[in-house]
């Protein structure tokens, strides 16, 4: 019987153990998952931010290309 109750015993707290691990890891999934989200929104957030501003380049860079015809309209006219 004593044999019995300490077998019984350890297979408690493996099982114990296992329920705490099982626990764990649920948590890290999570907390990885959280993560990976917000990592995602930020990145979202960083590239509309750069389309804008390269479109903002773009139209600068259009301006600039179209001041010398201007200038020499205005010379020729």
């Amino acid at each position: 019987d004593a044999f019995r109750g300490e077998l019984g015993a350890v297979q408690n707290r493996f099982e114990s153990t296992i329920r705490n691990l099982s626990a764990v890891s649920e948590s890290l999934t999570a907390a990885n998952s959280r993560i990976r989200d917000a990592d995602f929104a930020a990145e979202t957030a960083n590239l509309s931010k750069n389309q804008v501003l390269q479109q903002a380049g773009i139209s600068v860079l259009a301006q600039a290309n179209a001041l010398p015809q201007q200038v020499l309209s205005l010379l020729q006219g």
